[in-house]
C-alpha cells in the first residue's frame, strides 16, 4: 500500500504583513518547530479521517467549553474537504485527467491555534501536495499557493492574503512582491513575485505565542478588508508604508543590519496599530518584548509575536518576561 506524507510549517510574517493581500510586500519565513501533517493513502472509498480537534463527543459540557475555546467551532476536516473539491476543479477546468484511485485522508497538527501562525492554511498546503503526488499531477510551483488561498476565500468565504500559503509552499525565508503591475494571472489565479532569500544575515530573531486562546484571521482581517474596499485613506496610506518597509527590511537582512532590521520590524507593528483595533493582551505582548530591548510585531493576525534580539541575555530575558504573561518563546528553525 503506498502512504503519503506531507508537512507544511508554521509560518511569521517578518515584515509588511498584512499587506498581502492589499497589493502590498511582505518577508515571512517558516518555522519547523511546528507543523501540519497529512497522511493519505489507497481506500475502496473516499474517506476523511476525523482528527483529536474534530471530536463531537465531550466528556462534560465543561470539556466541550474548554474545546471551544481552544480550538474554535471548526477543524480540519472542513479545509481538507474544501481542499479536494478546489483540486478536483482545477485538474477538471485543466483538463488533467485524474486516475480512478479512492482515498483514506487524515491530518495532525502541532502549530498552535488560533494564534496566527498560519495553521489552517498548513493543512490544506499539506493536503494539497498529498493530493498532487496521489495522482501524479503537475501543479507549477508559483501557481500553488494561489490555488491553496482559492480554498479559504472561495470554497470557505474567508478574508485572507497569499503571503502565508507562499511561503508555505516555497519554505525558508521568503521576499514576496504583490504590487499590482507585477501581478499576473495565470489558469484564472493571481500570482505574485516570490524571492527565496539567504536566513544567514537573519540572526537573532525570535517567535513567542500565547499560550491562551487567540481568535480566527477572519476576525482581523474581514473589517480591514471593507475600509480598504471603501477607499479608507489612512488603510491605503497604511499599505503603502508597509511595503517600503519590507523594501527597507529586504536591504537590511541582505547587509546584515541588525539595527535598521529592528527599527522597521516595530515601524511596522506601531502602522498597524494605527488602523487596527489590538486587544490589550496582544498589546502586551508587544509591550512586554519592547520593555526588554527586543523589536516586536504580530507573526500574523494576533497571539503570535515575531521579532529581533540582541544577545542571548537578551533572549533569556525575553523568554522569561513573556512566561510571566503565559507566553512561550522560541528561535524558530528556518530551514532544513
Amino acid at each position: 500500500m503506498e502512504i503519503i506524507r506531507k508537512r507544511a510549517y508554521a509560518r511569521a510574517g517578518l515584515i509588511g504583513n498584512p499587506s498581502d493581500g492589499y497589493h502590498g510586500k511582505t518577508i515571512a519565513f517558516t518555522v519547523r518547530q511546528f507543523f501540519a501533517e497529512v497522511t493519505l493513502y489507497d481506500w475502496p472509498k473516499v474517506e476523511i479521517v476525523q482528527s483529536v480537534d474534530d471530536q463531537s463527543s465531550f466528556r462534560s459540557i465543561r470539556d466541550l467549553f474548554d474545546d471551544v475555546r481552544l480550538h474554535g467551532y471548526y477543524g480540519g476536516v472542513r479545509l481538507i474537504k474544501a481542499t479536494i473539491k478546489r483540486f478536483y476543479e482545477y485538474c477538471e477546468e485543466k483538463n488533467l485527467a485524474l486516475h480512478d484511485r479512492n482515498f483514506s485522508i487524515r491530518y495532525s497538527t502541532t502549530i498552535p491555534r488560533a494564534v496566527g501562525m498560519a495553521g489552517s492554511s498548513a493543512i490544506i498546503v499539506a493536503t494539497l501536495r498529498a493530493l498532487i503526488e496521489f495522482y501524479n499531477i503537475d501543479v507549477p510551483q508559483h501557481i500553488q499557493p494561489s490555488l491553496a488561498l482559492s480554498v479559504e476565500t472561495r470554497e470557505l468565504g474567508i478574508a485572507a492574503g497569499l503571503q502565508d500559503r507562499v511561503v508555505q509552499i516555497y519554505e525558508g525565508l521568503v521576499s514576496m512582491d504583490f504590487a499590482t503591475d507585477v501581478m499576473t494571472v495565470e489558469d484564472g489565479m493571481e500570482c505574485g513575485r516570490y524571492e527565496s532569500l539567504s536566513s544567514e544575515n537573519l540572526k537573532n530573531v525570535y517567535v513567542a505565542y500565547s499560550l491562551e486562546a487567540g481568535e480566527p484571521t477572519y476576525v482581523v482581517h474581514n473589517p480591514l478588508r471593507a475600509r480598504y474596499q471603501a477607499g479608507d485613506p489612512d488603510v491605503l496610506q497604511a499599505m503603502e508604508t508597509f511595503a517600503n518597509l519590507t523594501v527597507q527590511a529586504k536591504s537590511a537582512i541582505e547587509q546584515g543590519d541588525s539595527s535598521k532590521l529592528h527599527q522597521l520590524v516595530d515601524r511596522n507593528f506601531d502602522t498597524r496599530a494605527s488602523i487596527c483595533t489590538i486587544s490589550p493582551s496582544q498589546k502586551l505582548m508587544i509591550d512586554t518584548a519592547r520593555g526588554v530591548g527586543a523589536s516586536a510585531k504580530f507573526a500574523g493576525s494576533g497571539g503570535a509575536i515575531v521579532g529581533t534580539f540582541a544577545d542571548q541575555k537578551m533572549f533569556n530575558e525575553l523568554k522569561a518576561a513573556l512566561l510571566k504573561i503565559h507566553c512561550e518563546t522560541i528561535q524558530p528553525q528556518i530551514n532544513v
